[in-house]
């Protein structure tokens, strides 16, 4: 209508100029759009005559310059409508331009340009945009038109704030350019060319927008198709695999479009190879189109499958995968047909999935390629793995196992890993082996790795098979690895990730291309503690890789070898030794101590070119092995030892390296030595020759003045180290050499004594006079350490022993070193000591506390030796306080010296107070409750610092819980024992969090209850008597343990795995057990009760205590929560209670077990799990089975109303099952057989059909009995029973009810297991629990109790083992079987005959040039429709239904949704329904008072308005046929349409109904509408066509 007007009106004005002048001025909206259709129909008619063409000229250009750029430059203005005539105007300057041509064109592009430079604001950028995108089409200037490209793309390249901008260029700009064939190639070469190219995002935005004239369907312009260019698929490919969600779309609907162009004309094509061997990017031929298409079509249908992020959806499409690998491989050549690169897009869009078990899926489908499939070499897979695919393999969480793998076994990633890497390396040709070998391991140092991912990649390579491919450059990578595995706080998977990294280098290594330095470089990065130490496999076979390849090693540059004929080893060894000790002659002396690193290194390669030679005598076959090379590796040491007490000139640098190095030797002496034969003896029995040399070497160094500087104290404390090691060297070697030991020892402490009592006259404190008093006090702390371990050498003897205990009974606590003046003398030494202070390691403040710490060693000494300080002391202790007020003091003391030592020093301490709290509980309680809070707070402030906190917590728990501690408080039963017991829960609270904290207390209190370290009676009456004052702590260890979050259980899982690999793996030998796992509390506190005698009056009551505090847990548990999911936390703890009263049965007595037996049975009437649920009947049938006399306890059970029995009855239903071991202790069992049957038979006419099949199994079991003792009481009932259970067991039909009865026939409770012979720990802890289907985590094998050494069994322990027939049963729980019986079939399939497919339209979903301009960010993305529905839901006030409104919108393709208010978007109940369809489809806002006008608005354009209301002239859904302009309205969910409304609809339409119920859901009636309109529209367009 509107351009019949506009053509009537032009053909009836005499001047058409005038006309458009009048129009424009002023420029309202109507005009503005009047203007606009009055220019197009002029631009669209055939040519007037010359004058009054130049007419309309003039006119049109004065009305794009005067009137259309003013009013686009003023932005959005206040004036009502402005959005309409801004676009009015905007079209109006198009045909403008038409109108006039190149000229205005030119005109317009240079005020743009100018504006655009000069940076003005948002409004001016994008009337400048507008301008250019009227213009573009008709520019011819190429400088203009270079201009005007190179604008645009600057625009879309605009980051922060730019992407409004970039959203218009895109929209709007680069088509215009695009329609301008000049204008083009500049825009492309922009795009992609050599220079700064856009990043991904916005350059796929440009694309979009320019994909008709890139990718056209008529002929396109020369060199301008994309297709042809290996930088637009890079771009593509990079786009598939972007985070961005809008990214993926584009660069799909690129690929399609260019699919879609490729095959519609059959094309031949190739784009040019992008470097390399590999194919080309995207190539076509019409003799492959049907191959092409289907291998095209396979490739998008998995990449729009993985958009949903639904593994359902995802998993029977992956198998289209391996199709897609057929389709790609010539199968003639065995060569790539289609790039690789495209494979990776599709993994890599896997490893970036939120969902992580697509991730997974992904990782294994690539790395079980190689295994089932022979693909050609690819520089891109390589790529791809040391890339993305060991990014992916960072996360933990993928290296869990699957459900049916038992705990330990190794996780399916571990294994897939290990035969990938085997089978790539091997498949890789031998030039590129080192290299990609060297990349793999370089990227295991780019990131900080968790302990299970870099564990299994160290796994993986040690599984690769022999070859020599990385040299010195591999070396260096991998022990850079090696630091790497370091920063994790799993010393366990540490260690084994460090065992297999050295299994690497001997595997992978070509020892021709490294030399000794380098490996004992490497090897010196292993920690011995974790993983490398003489007593393992891991150790035996780096000797034999060492002896099988010597000779063979690079020599060193800087090795001067002299023997020729020796071993390359010995000769590297003999020249290191030599090296080492050497000293440069003009080294002066110096304070710092060298660096431990080289002592490290020397000690281990001695070992180890010792062991070597001793392998290689034994392959010889010698008997006699004189050790001559070991012996010269170890003279040059005992050269310097033996002079060091004689020669008072040798350097001290020299003595310092020579001592490290003696006492890294010494250090193995902890290492078991097989027989005199053995390498260590031999070097034990060389080193024990200088022992008075050095002894006399370190007596002079301590006592005399030699130790001067504040360096000095750490040669102090290299001196101090090696005294105890050569005690134990003499102990081992010569117990001859012990005397001088003894008068060593005596000589230090007195001129240790001597020094600390020394007053100095001077006023000025010296360094060097407060260094010696450090280094006194030191010493008497390491002969007090000495003294407090090595009771057999019996050192209290000494004489100068009882001048020590003087000097600490009456010396002052807590005394400080006042810090001195460190401006001494100008003299020669002024420099050094200088420097020294400078550079330092220790603050005077770190040796003040050092010195405070040595005091307390001291005292800890004399208080254990002695018991009180004042014994032994003679006329002095007159003079002397109490010794009450003495220990007050000290403790006092100790509180104030707690609050100023540094948390690792505070365990002398602890000890202390461990010997003084008892002797002042009565008297001072609240001092020694106030040392148990600071103790506590020092230890609950250190629970984040794992190096300190366990030597730490272990001196806490020796303190708090020292047995007479506990004992005194308890006796007392005052606040002491009071705080002690907050103290038991506060460490079981921090046990939730912080792994083995429980453990280290319950370990400490069970030894020393059942263990007392004094072997008196009383003593241990004392200690046992704690248990039961105490027995909380017992009572929550048996139910102790958490459940694992998700992320935990893969590290619990790994521990394992590397557990069962044994000595397999040295971590296994080498790591300290800490028993720091939950089960281990379990574990300790079901060894003490198995330790119990039942005979014992204590042991006894104490566990009739614990047995009914369980029951008092149970009871509780089931007061909380009535019903509880199985593996909840609710549910593991009574599992727990039930199993630990099922450990504690055997040990009660008839008397207790009468009392308690009512509580046993009440917990059977409870709602229980199947597991608990066993316990309970096995209790019962224990306790009835040895003592028969409890049975009319248990049929009164039977006689409750059957409300309560109705939920339980099949609990004792299931006993009366067993019920023939019951009878075995009766000799009058007819009787009780009688009273059975009776009991059974009624349960048998049951409604429940499960209570029904529980009675039939304990009727055939009963009765089976009664035919076997031959009661003749029950002769009548003989054919109505017998007719019954062969009813049953011939039970015909197709439902359930005869495969349960086989199933509950043969289900372990009543087909195998026996009570009474399977009553052991295996069955209650692990046999159990896993056939009753608990979470794994609580099975807890036999091997974890032998693990746990602690606590021992005891003697003659007979209850460990099952029988073979339960143990080798699998799960299988008859209630469970009904459903899922063809699951495993469906599983099997290897490939889905049909996949669910997500459509995603992409055809005519360009960017148009007509949208409005609130919708231009949304106009340049993909997805906009041909439709004209307009869905208006401004009278919805739900965001559920919204959301779910604009998702079916934006499926179906409407042109807009119409809401009330904008601010519903960010709602997320909105964006969980829409899932981002926001972002597709235009959103208008009208609100609802604003509704009338909007729809008279629609009305105005042709828009038929449409409700969905039931009124009396309303259509039938199916009957009424859609306008292609329909709008749609919807109604309020409870007020539907108002009535003010109704009379503006053009029609109304109803759905028909069924039902009585007579509404639908909003969203849902919304949903159907729109689908019937998109159907009904769909018909036409392809009746049309």
């Amino acid at each position: 209508m509107e351009v019949v007007l506009a053509d009537t009106l032009l053909s009836r004005c005499g001047d058409r100029a005038a006309l458009l002048r009048a129009l424009s001025a002023p420029l309202s909206a109507e005009r503005a759009e009047a203007l606009r259709l009055l220019l197009q129909r002029l631009a669209a008619g055939g040519p007037a005559a010359a004058g009054e063409a130049e007419a309309l000229r003039r006119a049109a250009w004065e009305v794009a310059l005067e009137r259309c750029r003013p009013l686009l430059r003023g932005g959005e203005g206040a004036a009502a409508g402005s959005a309409e005539r801004l676009r009015a105007a905007r079209g109006a300057l198009r045909h403008c331009v038409q109108l006039c041509g190149a000229p205005l064109a030119a005109r317009l592009a240079r005020d743009a340009l100018a504006e655009l430079a000069a940076g003005s604001g948002a409004a001016a950028q994008e009337a400048a945009v507008e301008a250019l995108v009227a213009a573009a089409p008709r520019l011819e200037e190429p400088e203009l038109l270079s201009r005007c490209a190179a604008a645009a793309l600057a625009l879309l390249r605009e980051e922060g704030e730019g992407e409004a901008a970039a959203a218009l260029v895109a929209g709007r700009l680069l088509p215009a350019l695009g329609a301008n064939g000049a204008a083009l190639p500049r825009v492309w070469e922009g795009l992609l060319g050599a220079g700064g190219a856009a990043r991904a995002g916005r350059a796929l935005l440009a694309l979009s927008a320019l994909a008709d004239a890139l990718l056209p369907r008529g002929p396109a312009e020369p060199g301008l198709d994309a297709r042809l260019c290996p930088r637009f698929w890079r771009l593509v490919q990079e786009g598939l695999t972007e985070r961005d969600g809008l990214c993926r779309k584009r660069a799909r609907y690129l690929l399609k479009r260019a699919l879609d162009l490729s095959g519609g004309q059959r094309a031949e094509l190739r784009c040019a190879p992008d470097g390399g061997h590999e194919p080309s990017l995207f190539w076509w031929s019409a003799e492959k189109n049907e191959q092409l298409l289907q291998f095209w079509e396979t490739y998008i249908l998995i990449m729009e499958t993985l958009e949903g992020n639904q593994i359902h959806v995802i998993k029977p499409v992956l198998p289209k995968l391996n199709s897609l690998y057929e389709l790609a491989i010539s199968g003639d050549k065995g060569c790539w047909l289609f790039h690789p690169s495209w494979h990776v897009c599709i993994y890599r869009r896997m490893f970036e999935s939120e969902n992580k078990t697509l991730t997974k899926e992904g990782i294994l489908h690539f790395l079980e390629l190689y295994e089932t499939k022979h693909l050609p070499n690819s520089f891109v897979f390589s790529e791809f793995v040391i890339g993305p695919l060991m990014d992916a393999l960072s996360e933990s969480s993928l290296y869990s196992r699957t459900p049916g793998q038992s705990i330990g076994a190794c996780p399916p990633l571990g294994m897939k890993l290990q035969k990938f890497l085997a089978t790539y390396l091997t498949l890789l040709p031998e030039e590129e082996k080192g290299s990609f070998l060297l990349k793999f391991i370089q990227k295991m140092t780019s990131r900080h790795w968790c302990a299970v991912p870099i564990l299994f990649l160290s796994m993986a390579l040690a599984s690769i098979p022999a070859c020599k491919v990385l040299g010195a450059e591999g070396l260096h990578a991998l022990r850079d690895v090696l630091q790497c595995t370091m920063i994790t706080h799993q010393i366990l998977l540490r260690g084994a990730a460090q065992c297999y990294l050295l299994q690497t280098t001997m595997h992978l290594t070509d020892v021709e291309k490294v030399s000794f330095p380098e490996v004992s470089s490497f090897l010196l990065s292993l920690r011995p503690e974790e993983s490398l130490r003489r007593d393992t496999l891991l150790w035996t076979e780096l000797c034999s890789w060492l002896q099988v390849n010597d000779r063979r090693f690079r020599k060193s540059g800087t090795s001067d070898f002299g023997h020729q004929e020796a071993s390359s080893l010995c000769q590297y060894v003999h020249s290191l030794v030599g090296e080492y000790l050497k000293t440069p002659a003009s080294e002066r002396e110096n304070c710092f101590m060298p660096d431990w690193f080289e002592a490290k290194l020397v000690s281990t390669m001695i070992l180890l070119a010792a062991d070597v030679e001793q392998m290689k005598n034994k392959c010889s076959g010698k008997s006699n092995i004189e050790w001559i090379e070991l012996e010269a590796f170890l003279n040059p040491l005992l050269d310097v030892l033996m002079k060091l007490g004689s020669n008072a000139y040798i350097p001290t640098l020299k003595a310092d390296k020579s001592l490290q190095l003696l006492l890294k030797l010494l250090q193995t002496r902890w290492l078991k030595c097989s027989n005199a034969q053995d390498v260590l003896f031999f070097i034990w029995k060389s080193l024990v020759t200088p022992v008075e040399s050095i002894l006399e070497f370190v007596l002079r160094r301590l006592t005399t003045n030699e130790l001067s500087t504040v360096g000095d104290l750490d040669r102090c404390d290299l001196y101090l180290a090696l005294i105890p090691e050569l005690m134990n060297l003499c102990l081992k070697v010569n117990l001859k050499k012990m005397s001088s030991i003894r008068n060593f020892l005596s000589s230090l402490i007195s001129a240790s004594i001597r020094n600390l009592q020394e007053r100095n006259s001077e006023k000025e404190l010296k360094l060097k006079d407060q260094i010696r008093k450090v280094a006194g006090m030191a010493s008497l702390a390491a002969v007090c350490e000495i003294m407090d371990g090595e009771l057999e050498v019996h050192l209290e003897s000494l004489p100068s022993v009882d001048a020590l205990k003087k000097l600490i009974s009456f010396s002052r606590f807590n005394e400080v070193l006042k810090k001195p003046s460190y401006i001494e003398e100008k003299n020669r030494y002024y420099f050094f000591h200088s420097s020294c202070e400078e550079k330092t390691s220790q603050g005077w403040g770190k040796i003040v506390a050092r010195y405070v710490r040595d005091q307390w060693i001291c005292l800890r000494f004399v208080l254990n030796s002695f018991g009180t300080l004042a014994q032994g002391c003679e006329e002095t202790s007159v003079m002397s306080l109490s010794m009450a007020e003495r220990s007050k003091e000290i403790l006092q003391s100790a509180l104030e010296v707690l609050s100023i030592l540094p948390s690792d020093q505070v365990s002398p301490v602890f000890d202390c107070m461990k010997v003084l709290v008892p002797k002042l509980l009565d008297s001072s309680e609240a001092l020694c409750i106030e040392a148990f809070d600071l103790a506590w707070k020092i230890i609950s402030s250190l629970s984040n610092t794992q190096l300190i906190f366990w030597a730490n917590l272990k001196a806490f728990v020796q303190f708090i819980f020292d047995t007479e501690v506990l004992a005194v408080a308890a006796s007392a039963k005052g606040q002491a024992y009071t705080k002690i017991k907050e103290v038991i829960f506060k460490l079981i609270d921090l046990s939730t969090t912080k792994t083995g904290v429980f453990n280290v207390v319950l370990s400490h209190c069970c030894q020393s209850w059942i263990f007392p370290t004094v072997d008196e009676r009383s003593a241990l009456t004392n200690a046992f008597l704690n248990a039961g004052n105490y027995s909380e702590l017992i009572t929550e260890a048996c139910v102790f343990g958490t459940v694992f979050r998700k992320d935990q259980r893969p590290i619990q899982d790994v521990h394992a795995f590397i557990e069962n690999l044994g000595e397999k793996c040295a971590a296994n030998v080498v790591a300290e057990s800490t028993n720091r796992d939950d089960h281990f509390v379990r574990i300790c506190a079901v060894k003490f009760l198995c330790l119990l005698d039942g005979t014992n009056i204590l042991h006894k009551t104490f566990m009739e205590d614990i047995f009914i505090k369980l029951l008092d847990k149970d009871e509780l548990v089931s007061r909380s929560r009535t019903r509880y999911y199985a593996n909840s936390l609710q549910h593991r703890i009574k599992n727990r209670v039930w199993q630990t009263l099922l450990v504690l049965l055997p040990k009660l007595n008839q008397n207790f077990l009468s009392g308690t037996l009512d509580r046993v049975f009440q917990a059977g009437f409870s709602n229980n799990q199947a597991s608990v649920k066993y316990f309970i009947e096995w209790i019962v049938i224990l306790t009835l089975h040895k003592y028969p006399q409890f049975l009319d306890k248990f049929w009164d059970c039977f006689c409750y109303d059957e409300e309560k029995l109705k939920k339980s009855i099949c609990t004792f239903l299931s006993v009366l099952a067993h019920f023939d071991i019951i009878l075995q202790n009766t000799s009058e069992k007819k009787p009780a057989l009688k009273k059975a049957l009776i009991v059974v038979l009624q349960w048998c006419f049951s409604h429940n059909f499960s209570v029904r099949l529980y009675a039939l199994i304990a009727l055939k079991k009963i009765w089976a009995m009664c035919r076997m003792l031959h009661v003749e009481e029950f002769e009548a009932l003989t054919p109505v029973i017998e007719s019954s259970l062969q009813q049953v067991e011939n039970m015909h039909g197709t439902g359930n009810a005869r495969r349960n009865w086989q199933r509950i026939q043969d289900h372990f409770f009543f087909a195998t297991f026996h009570p009474v012979e399977d009553y052991s720990l295996e069955t209650i802890f692990y046999i159990l629990p896993r056939l009753s289907e608990l979470a794994e985590d609580e099975w807890i094998s036999l091997s974890r109790f032998d693990r746990f050494t602690d606590i021992p069994w005891p003697a003659a322990f007979q209850w460990c083992h099952s029988r073979t027939e339960l143990r080798e049963l699998k799960p299988s729980d008859w209630t469970q079987q009904d459903m899922g019986s063809h699951l495993a079939e469906a599983d099997s399939q290897t490939e889905w005959t049909d996949v669910q497919k997500k459509i995603i339209p992409w055809k005519n979903s360009t960017p148009s040039l007509d949208l409005e301009m609130a919708f231009q960010d949304r106009a340049a993305k993909l997805g906009k429709s041909n439709s004209r529905l307009i869905v208006v839901a401004s009278l919805i006030d739900k965001p559920t239904n919204l959301g779910g409104l604009c998702r079916t919108s934006e499926i179906f393709g409407a042109s807009a949704l119409v809401v009330g208010s904008l601010h519903y978007i960010q709602d997320k109940q909105f964006q969980h329904l829409s899932v981002s369809a926001e972002q597709w489809l235009p959103l208008v806002e009208v609100k609802p008072s604003q509704l009338v006008d909007y729809l008279q608005e629609k009305k105005t354009e042709g828009y038929t308005i449409i409700g969905v209301e039931q009124t009396a002239k309303s259509f039938d859904l199916t009957e009424y046929c859609f306008p292609e302009k329909s709008l749609l309205l919807l109604g309020n969910e409870h007020e539907g349409i108002p009535a003010n409304l109704i009379h503006h609809l053009d029609v109304c339409v109803e759905i028909p109904q069924q039902g009585i119920i007579r509404s639908l859901n909003v969203h849902v009636s919304g949903a159907l509408l729109i689908w019937e309109y998109t159907r009904q529209q769909v018909i036409k367009q392809k009746q049309q066509q």
